[in-house]
């Protein structure tokens, strides 16, 4: 069973580079704090504190070897956020430790999860990392000052978290819009010659799939002459009625519709018999 969309990543490749140098860096710090730090009083600490580092090693192994899709597809990221904040938590209660310091190592999986995740794991890591922090702090110093660190430091988390998935999203309705330009024949609103090409490079099955495909072909008679006497938005009108007649004669989700250039428009047919392709040209030319 897969995660909703809501808990995934937006871009599960950059997600998959920006947390291996945060593991990285995790892991370098915490070997310093075994080794000459405060980690390193007692065989407690020593043995949470390295065995915290193997961890952070295999799981950053894990992610260099494993495609970041398929880690994506199974919540892998979702729940690398989690497993952050719970060690980071359960460390500052083994080392006894509620100062900022300890608090700061939060920021790393809460950040990470709000730059390259979606909403739902975001609102889910957070919650998770103000409640435990609020947990350790009750837990370790009175509860004045353990109130006063929560309000201070879940604020700072809760609001670049906020502003994180914000920025990300207007980023994503952006490129959404850039990539619709860049495939869409902005005068009827078909998809380009640049689409059509990716859609046979990509057919199933190749190099025999091409084979399997039918493409009508539809040009429009005298389109020059009707330039010249009519001028071109006539022309253009003209573009755009075909490719409606296209659309009400085949549906979408059966074909790639496509302005080739000029007045060439294409039907790409999938797997298409050629009885089949036979028809829906007649049926094209009828309309």
């Amino acid at each position: 069973m897969h995660p909703p969309t809501s808990m995934r990543a937006r871009d599960p490749r950059a997600a998959a580079r920006t947390v291996l140098p945060i593991i990285a860096v995790c892991a370098v710090v915490m070997a310093a704090f075994t080794t000459f730090g405060p980690n390193s009083v007692s065989a407690t600490t020593r043995a949470a504190s390295w065995g915290t580092v193997a961890l952070l090693v295999a799981v950053g192994v894990v992610v260099l070897l494993v495609p970041a899709e398929w880690l994506d597809r199974h919540g892998v990221f979702a729940g690398l956020g989690l497993v952050g904040v719970v060690l980071v938590c359960a460390m500052n209660v083994i080392t006894r430790d509620p100062s900022a310091a300890g608090q700061a190592f939060l920021s790393f999986p809460v950040l990470w999860v709000a730059a390259h995740l979606r909403r739902g794991a975001v609102a889910v890591v957070t919650a998770a990392a103000v409640l435990l922090d609020a947990a350790v702090l009750l837990l370790l110093v009175p509860v004045e000052p353990a109130l006063t660190d929560l309000i201070f430091f879940g604020s700072v988390l809760v609001t670049i978290s906020l502003m994180l998935v914000r920025a990300g999203d207007v980023q994503e309705r952006l490129v959404a819009a850039l990539h619709r330009q860049a495939s869409t024949d902005s005068l009827t609103g078909l998809v380009n010659r640049r689409v059509l090409d990716a859609a046979l490079a990509s057919a199933p099955g190749r190099p025999a799939a091409p084979a399997r495909h039918r493409a009508v072909l539809v040009d429009v008679d005298s389109f020059k002459a009707i330039n010249d006497q009519h001028g071109h938005p006539v022309g253009d009108d003209a573009l755009v009625h075909v490719a409606g007649v296209l659309r009400g004669v085949v549906r979408a989700g059966d074909a790639v519709l496509s302005r080739m250039g000029g007045d060439e428009l294409a039907v790409l047919l999938p797997d298409c018999p050629p009885d089949v392709a036979a028809r829906r040209a007649t049926e094209v030319l009828d309309a």
